[in-house]
């Protein structure tokens, strides 16, 4: 039986999407080789990446606009310092809504000054920080539109005469917004893209080459551009996977389609969240994420039975963060509403037997 995966990540994937994959990796293209072994540098493999990055920047209606698509290895972790080799001189500014932006706080610190704009951490990050003031003079403006683990979403980006960087990881194409108001964006794949292995990186290249330090090859915005996200040997599968996604997502209808989906699905969670006695959600409620709902059971009595029923309904990846704790479910693109209404309906028949 297919699981109901609300798990953070690696995450659900569309079926369309494993099917396709499942056939490439025995052999792609009729070439006779699987996706696996055949060489980045063929005609083949060219094509996937070219088209992947092509994809990305029309999604977000980026094409013509200065930006360029990379797909790079090492995950959002290694964006945190290499966006700031590449962009902080002498000071930047960092708004700390959670565990990934406070880790992104301390690599940069390696490189520069870095101001803490704002943070909801003493609040252990149950709210996006409001009302903060934006110095003057910053090299760029850090932020994390999603967090993942809390469970909480900016709505209301910061405006400033600097760069914008967002951390998209865990919301890429998720929901509308002006992406042409961010100068750099970047996103792990294993949660609305593809398979775990790549990075999304859009950036808009007039940004680059500002700092006076030298940057390793391998960390370099700018070298990677010149040789097309393929500076090095690729992660090919995962790439490949998220081309696929991302065909599925156009033929959807797009970002303002799956938006509407997604906005379903958090509906239908957090009304049963809020109606039903036995729960509480953990954010506050201006700030809920649309792509992970945090909650606690309100009677740990309850725990085990309610377990044990989600279980047995065919969930997987339910249980909250450590630092957190009860329950987060993670409700990516490809996450159904049937799935999420299974789990509401769970939640229904604890509260009938309690």
């Amino acid at each position: 039986m297919k699981k109901h995966n609300f798990s953070a990540g690696p995450c659900i994937l569309p079926q369309d999407v494993f099917k396709e994959a499942s056939r490439a990796v025995v052999d792609y293209n009729n070439s006779g080789l699987s996706i696996i072994e055949i060489s980045h540098r063929s005609k083949d493999f060219v094509d996937i990446m070219e088209e992947a990055r092509s994809l990305a920047l029309e999604l977000l209606g980026l094409e013509g606009k200065g930006y360029k698509a990379l797909f790079l290895q090492g995950g959002a972790s290694t964006q945190f310092l290499m966006t700031a080799y590449n962009l902080l001189q002498t000071k930047a500014g960092y708004i700390n809504t959670g565990n990934w932006s406070d880790k992104s706080i301390k690599e940069a610190a390696l490189f520069g000054d870095v101001v803490e704009i704002a943070s909801s951490k003493k609040a252990n990050y149950n709210h996006i920080p409001k009302g903060y003031k934006i110095p003057k003079g910053l090299d760029y403006i850090h932020c994390t539109s999603n967090n993942t683990i809390f469970g909480t979403q900016i709505n209301d980006f910061p405006i400033a005469d600097g760069p914008l960087v967002c951390d998209m990881s865990s919301d890429i194409f998720s929901r509308q917004l002006d992406f042409s108001k961010f100068d750099l964006i970047y996103a792990g794949a294993q949660k609305n893209m593809g398979a775990a292995g790549t990075t999304l990186v859009v950036v808009k290249e007039d940004i680059l080459g500002k700092v006076e330090r030298q940057i390793p090859s391998m960390l370099d915005y700018q070298l990677h551009i010149n040789k097309a996200s393929m500076f090095n040997t690729p992660p090919v599968f995962s790439v490949y996977t998220c081309m696929l996604t991302l065909r599925w997502l156009k033929k959807l209808g797009g970002i303002s389609a799956i938006e509407e989906i997604n906005e379903k699905k958090a509906k239908l969670l957090y009304s049963e969240i809020d109606l039903n006695p036995l729960f509480q959600g953990f954010t506050v409620e201006e700030d809920r994420s649309i792509m992970n709902a945090t909650f606690t059971l309100l009677n740990e009595d309850l725990k085990e039975t309610f377990d044990a029923m989600w279980k047995e309904a065919g969930i997987n990846g339910l249980n909250g963060h450590r630092t957190v704790g009860g329950y987060r479910a993670s409700m990516y693109n490809a996450l159904s509403i049937e799935s999420v209404a299974v789990l509401v309906d769970v939640m229904g028949d604890l509260e009938r037997k309690a």
